[in-house]
């Protein structure tokens, strides 16, 4: 008689095989996002930002469909601007429908600027090597509108070249609780030379609250070039701007530098009316676009300020009224970085309007950190040498 302990290995219970098709068919029916709670779910569909993948998200199952207009953090990528005489949308920025800024700056340089010391006389360039996307200036009767390419939607407000666009409100609107918002353009407005710098930060609430901008007649590497570099450190001119800055056209390049970044922050925050008005939730508001030129922030009090007190739209075109305005400028010859880039002509100018910046003298800490890494020191370099005041007119 055996005993109920047996070990006789022929005698063993072994569970029968699936097959390859039962297998599957089992591994097919286990959802692990399922298992999932709905607020870990929320916190990976946080991470995944993008507006597009979070819109094949919600055509994945009903849950999820529900979930996703609750996401906080939202990134809206613009494939184009797209101009009412546009026949087909443009994500190149060489493609892109442009008028110079020229005839706008033969108006205006005779008007706006008023050095408090003694910057020389401005003349009107002749030319500029600046150029802004259409409908930024005004100075065509198109208007332009920044589009979300979609192939699967419905109901676009834009169908060219059989591809269906959005506008970022429109792409925006089924999202109930957004507080953070970053929407990238797919390059910045203003066109430069070769090797020229330019960059700029700027802050708003109903009306520009300040802004930043850095600028380089040319950027070299000294570990990429065998070529002598003339100029020193430009530690030992005491800061003083040479003469040849009012007479070689330094200066009117400075100012042709100032109003179009201005003209391209105001352009930026005019388009942000509706999406603010409509989503309460903001905490924070970013525009900025895929080269790194130019940036555009906005705080929830600065949000919450532009609902209260509606902005004051330019007459000539779609864009913020910018202020009257008080500037301080920074300028180096020749500017050489802990990392071996050098900038020739570096010049940093701040800006906040005039009412406000009696009360705010004290902006050194936003001005330093307006850029990151190298751009970041330079900002701060500059700051040690002498300030150099201007005023501007509202335009």
């Amino acid at each position: 008689m055996s005993s109920y302990g047996s070990s006789d290995p022929t005698s063993r219970i072994h569970p029968e095989p699936f097959s390859d098709e039962v297998h599957q068919t089992s591994l097919c029916l286990i959802d692990y996002f399922d298992r999932l709670p709905d607020s870990l779910l929320s916190v990976i569909f946080n991470k995944v930002g993008d507006v597009k993948a979070l819109g094949r998200l919600c055509v994945v199952s009903r849950r999820f469909h529900d979930l996703v207009p609750q996401v906080e953090n939202v990134v809206v990528r613009v494939d184009c601007v797209i101009s009412d005489d546009d026949t087909l949308p443009s994500s190149s920025s060489s493609d892109k429908t442009r008028i110079t800024v020229s005839n706008f700056l033969r108006f205006m340089f005779g008007n706006i600027v008023k050095p408090l010391q003694a910057l020389g006389q401005l003349l009107i360039p002749k030319r500029t090597n600046f150029t802004v996307a259409s409908g930024f200036l005004g100075g065509s009767s198109s208007s332009s509108s920044l589009s979300v390419g979609s192939e699967d939607d419905d109901g676009g407000e834009l169908d060219q070249g059989g591809v269906t666009h959005h506008s970022p409100t429109q792409v925006l609107k089924n999202f109930n609780e957004i507080k953070l918002l970053r929407i990238e353009l797919p390059s910045g407005e203003l066109t430069t030379d070769d090797g020229v710098l330019l960059k700029w930060r700027a802050s708003f609430g109903s009306t520009l609250d300040h802004c930043v901008i850095l600028g380089a007649a040319s950027v070299i590497n000294k570990n990429d070039t065998n070529t002598a570099i003339d100029g020193g450190n430009g530690g030992d001119d005491n800061g003083i701007i040479p003469d040849s800055f009012y007479t070689n056209g330094g200066l009117k390049l400075r100012v042709v530098w100032t109003i179009s970044s201005l003209i391209a922050a105001s352009a930026r925050h005019y388009l942000l009316q509706p999406i603010i008005a409509e989503h309460k939730t903001l905490d924070n508001l970013v525009l900025t676009d895929s080269d790194g030129q130019g940036v555009l922030c906005m705080n929830r009090d600065q949000l919450e300020e532009l609902r209260v007190k509606p902005l004051s739209p330019s007459s000539a075109s779609k864009r913020t009224l910018v202020p009257a305005l008080s500037m301080r400028l920074w300028y180096a010859p020749h500017l050489e970085l802990p990392d071996g880039i050098v900038l020739k002509g570096a010049t940093l100018v701040s800006i906040r309007p005039s009412e406000q910046s009696s009360g705010k003298k004290d902006d050194a800490s936003w001005v330093s950190s307006a850029f990151e890494e190298s751009y970041g020191i330079a900002a701060k370099m500059l700051m040690k040498r002498r300030t150099y005041c201007l005023e501007m007119n509202a335009f």
